[in-house]
């Protein structure tokens, strides 16, 4: 007997029923905050844990419009004996800010994952947060489980589009609808805008083959080809319909399959008329979609490395005002975030040897600063056994340093980093490595820090940064960019989010220390949350199989 999830259920025993859901959201008669235009709405999910709202994840906003319909796709758990309780709330983007303090409310919902599965749609009025009606705003959601693994890569441009603009050409974008059993057509993605111009190259996009077409590779999808208009609705250039089997003949190099972008509108009218221009398929592959147990099942190991902040900022540690003051119960912010963290990633490393490495402290004998050096005063063997060993040696490096400064965490990332680099060259999915860095203040070599995690993006690599104490974090939300990519001073660009931030704060009580299980539980989940993800698409974007 296997569980939904694909693992072995004990004979006889309860089976978790859990699959992966994704919903799609759509919004109509949204409230109009901005003056001159209408509102440039985007949905964030939140789930209920321990009677508090935990933001899950957010869609794209969506220009100058009161109607929208997201195509960021929102996927979750769903879990047949649990009661997931869901807040979908609805803003107006006023600035590039990813708080929400810093944007209109537009309205909200609350409901279960259980109720949206078993309408499969749902309809709803928005509502205010005083429970008063969001004028006549509603919000639909799509449930659609997902059971086919198979993802669909594709390439697309445009060759010679009708020209829209009058001071310009046009600004290009597409739709990709599919048919749903009643025979209504549902967007399921939307590329990026290319300005000004009618020989297009939109990005490579991948998606579900069950969202792109149920899996039916005959079914017919529909391309729709728009000029986006920074101030009114957009302009029908023209569109196509096929199927899959006929987009996988473009192979790549030389294979290329092209369609004629037709406006049926300018077809009616004009005799002459041939087509809209050409939409052409540059490439279209099929393959599998591994999960991050697929590949902990396939033998990947998780390489962890902790890094400490032994900055002055932290305090006297003698002193109990310290954020490296040991308490009388043993535990200290820096401590609790190691615990938490290290007990659910030592489980996915077989030797359970983890470097422990510390920066920002003048180091015996000669009291020089040191960026990156071993806790255990061993660089050539900075291992430590399990998270005990981690935890001995930090109690024994606090006892023999100084607490100095600056901060810098260019070092430390740049030191995993080479390993990181090493295992690059491996053909298989075998290592990732996980650099765990606990801080309490600004960021001293913040340029150079951008430049050492755009390079580790390309890694198999990721960093977990957590804020312990009351500092400003603004410095470390810009590294963690959920809404936007990172760059270097280079301008060069990270491949992918590899940084997850996370201010411990929001897990400990006024004593500074965690409140109970449930909150070092909570603390984890926050703090793992998008490792499984970007191990992942590290192995993905690398064409890696389990």
């Amino acid at each position: 007997v296997r569980t939904r999830t694909g693992g072995m259920a004990a004979s006889g025993g309860p089976q978790q029923c859990v699959s992966r859901v994704q919903l799609t959201i759509s919004c109509r008669s949204l409230l109009d905050r901005d003056m001159l235009t209408k509102s440039d709405p985007f949905c964030v999910l939140f789930i209920e844990c321990d009677k508090q709202w935990m933001e899950v994840a957010r869609t794209e906003t969506i220009k100058n419009t009161l109607c929208p319909d997201f195509s960021r796709k929102l996927v979750m758990e769903y879990r047949f004996e649990e009661v997931q309780k869901l807040k979908f709330a609805l803003f107006d983007e006023d600035a590039p800010s990813a708080k929400l303090v810093d944007h209109d409310f537009l309205g909200e919902i609350t409901s279960t994952l259980g109720q949206i599965v078993s309408h499969r749609t749902l309809t709803r009025p928005l509502l205010m947060q005083d429970d008063r009606p969001a004028g006549r705003g509603t919000i639909t959601i799509s449930a659609e489980e997902i059971t086919d693994n198979r993802i669909i890569t594709l390439s697309m441009a445009g060759r010679k589009l009708d020209k829209m603009d009058l001071f310009g050409k046009s600004d290009p974008y597409l739709e990709i609808y599919k048919q749903s059993p009643d025979g209504t057509w549902m967007l399921v993605h939307r590329t990026e805008v290319v300005r000004n111009t009618l020989d297009p190259t939109w990005k490579p996009f991948t998606l579900h083959l069950q969202v792109l077409c149920n899996g039916d590779l005959e079914k017919n999808i529909n391309a729709v080809c728009y000029d986006w208009d920074r101030h009114g609705s957009p302009d029908l250039i023209g569109e196509f319909y096929a199927n899959i089997i006929r987009l996988k003949e473009a192979t790549g190099s030389m294979e290329v399959v092209e369609f004629e972008c037709i406006n049926n509108k300018k077809k009616q009218k004009k005799k002459s008329y041939k087509n809209s221009g050409i939409i052409i398929c540059k490439s279209c592959k099929i393959s599998r979609d591994y999960t991050f147990l697929d590949y902990i099942f396939g033998g990947c190991q998780l390489h962890f490395t902790v890094g400490i902040d032994f900055t002055a900022s932290n305090g006297n540690p003698r002193d109990a005002s310290s954020l490296h003051y040991i308490s009388p119960t043993g535990m200290n912010d820096y401590l609790a975030a190691i615990w938490a963290v290290g007990q659910i990633i030592q489980d996915y490393d077989t030797d359970k040897l983890f470097p422990a490495l510390g920066f920002g402290a003048q180091l015996p004998p000669d009291c020089k600063v040191h960026h990156d050096f071993a806790l255990n005063f061993n660089p050539s063997n900075p291992f430590c056994t399990g998270i005990e060993g981690i935890v001995a040696a930090y109690h024994f490096c606090l006892q023999n340093i100084r607490l100095y400064g600056p901060t810098n965490f260019s070092p430390i990332i740049n030191h995993v980093a080479s390993f990181a680099h090493t295992a690059s060259g491996s053909a298989s999915a075998s290592e990732y490595y996980v650099l765990l860095i606990i801080t309490d203040g600004v960021i001293s070599d913040m340029e150079a820090t951008r430049e050492a995690i755009v390079k580790a993006s390309r890694l198999p690599m990721s960093v977990i940064i957590v804020g312990v104490g009351n500092a400003d974090f603004e410095a470390m939300e810009v590294l963690d960019s959920d809404d936007r990519v990172l760059t270097a001073p280079s301008g060069e660009a990270a491949t992918r989010d590899i940084v997850q931030f996370v201010p411990f704060r929001q897990f400990r009580s006024v004593d500074r220390l965690l409140i109970n299980k449930a909150a070092k539980e909570e603390l984890a989940k926050s703090v793992l949350a998008e490792l499984p993800g970007q191990v992942v698409q590290y192995f993905r974007q690398r064409n890696l199989s389990p």
